[in-house]
């Protein structure tokens, strides 16, 4: 998690945001959709609700049975709201300010690395566990669950805050705790699929934070994967969430270049904070947007203010994340909190109400139709100022996103191979809409033609 405002995000998002059309543009020529060939796999979309920020979902301010299945109904429904299908879970942190607590399973020096550890479950984990259950009884099958610090008598600066890294000598120590925490989990009936060490190892926070080089995290994976394959557990490893994209490439070189840790990494995890996925990360292996949310002082409600922290930033983001970086998974920072939320859904401080923003309409709009399991399919796009991604899903429906960024009306049309539809579904999120049915799309054979709104997203859906 970052609470910060990186000087470069808004300018490049705005940029992405920003391309006009002086008048209505007529349809292109030239434009295809490819459904017969996959390019990279769709894990999911998900978001995460760690510290303490599930209990807040659960009522601690307030909130009422009702309301809470609304806002659950919002984020995992895949009828009713957006259909996230990863939840990420964060793992203990003792630090105990209000909105910054995960309570730890270990409290306690055992007394050496090599000491028996006296871990504790309270069953609850601030609010994770109920989360989790709710979760799955939505269909939501990866749960993903990454430490910010190891605990605080694990590291060179005796704090689970401000940075300091983790001793040699307690490697398999911190090991044993992360395995210990996903025993935990699946004694409560939940599975944790995908399990991360660290997050943002090349940010110091005042919050709970743990650095890591990349040779560091090579040598830490080494232990790590050999314990988590002993353990019996169904989970794979990620690495490395570092704050910015770009500098996760120097991670995942690491891991690539190293036999024994490239077999213990299923996925490889990275934030974008210091700005937009400029490149693909170098590996085979999948690769998430792992943590990401527009900065900002207020709470933004807005589709389109020019700002970069309104509903069309993330639209674009999204495009640009995978397509340029070729994620197979987006994961929004926080789906519910409090107060100047970054996040998609405001709760109310105290009471029994919540708002919802924009940014929530625009990864719905992607989340609810493009289901785990999906492969995203080459666009050819005659358009600059429009972004397209085409996505098949595992059922046979084929979705195709297009952010117009122009500000006026145009027109556009695309020759499909793999297959045509006499009946597509379209929906428009805009200022006005939220994935709100609309007859602007028709095919005639293997041609489609769409009609979009200036500064929308625009969802076609093809059964």
């Amino acid at each position: 998690m970052v609470k910060r405002l990186i000087a470069l995000t808004v300018p490049i998002l705005l940029a992405l945001t920003s391309q006009v059309v002086a008048a209505p543009a007529p349809a292109r020529s030239g434009s295809a959709i490819d459904f017969r060939t996959a390019l990279q796999p769709i894990d999911g979309f998900g978001f995460s609700m760690a510290f303490q920020r599930a209990d807040l979902l659960h009522g601690a301010r307030g909130l009422s049975p009702a309301k809470q299945r609304e806002v659950l109904d919002l984020l995992l429904s895949k009828d009713k709201g957006a259909g996230l299908s990863i939840l990420r879970l964060g793992i203990g942190s003792s630090t105990d300010r209000v909105y910054d607590h995960m309570p730890t399973i270990l409290p306690a020096d055992p007394g050496g690395p090599d000491a028996t550890p006296e871990y504790v479950w309270d069953g609850w984990d601030g609010g994770q566990v109920w989360l989790a259950k709710e979760a799955k009884s939505y269909g939501v099958k990866r749960f993903y669950a990454d430490a910010w610090s190891a605990p605080a008598f694990m590291k060179t600066n005796g704090s689970e805050n401000n940075g300091g890294e983790l001793r040699p000598e307690w490697r398999q120590s911190y090991a044993n705790y992360l395995v210990q925490y996903a025993k935990f989990y699946r004694q409560e009936g939940i599975g944790i699929t995908d399990l991360g060490f660290t997050n943002e190892p090349d940010w110091t926070a005042t919050y709970a934070s743990m650095r890591f080089t990349p040779q560091q995290a090579v040598d830490f994976l080494k232990v790590l994967g050999p314990t988590v394959r002993a353990s019996g557990l169904k989970t794979g490893l990620v690495c490395c969430d570092a704050a910015g994209w770009d500098r996760q490439v120097a991670y995942t070189e690491a891991i690539e270049a190293d036999p024994a840790a490239a077999k213990s990494v299923r996925t490889v995890t990275g934030h974008r904070y210091s700005g937009p996925t400029a490149v693909p990360q170098p590996t085979d292996k999948p690769v998430w947007m792992s943590e990401w949310s527009p900065d900002g002082a207020t709470w933004n409600e807005n589709w389109d203010d020019g700002t970069g922290y309104d509903g069309l930033a993330v639209a674009a983001d999204i495009q640009n994340t995978l397509t340029v970086g070729n994620a197979s998974a987006y994961v929004y920072w926080t789906g519910a909190s409090l107060g100047a939320t970054r996040g998609l859904i405001q709760l109310a401080n105290p009471g029994d109400g919540y708002r919802v923003s924009k940014r929530y309409w625009a990864l719905a709009a992607f989340s609810r139709f493009i289901r785990p399991g999906a492969v995203r399919v080459p666009v050819t796009n005659a358009d600059p100022a429009l972004q397209i991604t085409a996505f098949r899903n595992t059922d046979g429906s084929r979705v195709i996103e297009i952010l117009n960024t122009a500000t006026t009306e145009s027109s556009t049309e695309f020759s499909l191979r793999g297959g045509h539809d006499r009946h597509p579904d379209g929906y428009v999120t805009d200022g006005t809409r939220s994935i709100t049915p609309a007859d602007i799309v028709s095919t005639h054979g293997t041609t489609l033609t769409a009609t979009l709104a200036p500064r929308a997203l625009t969802t076609i859906v093809l059964d």
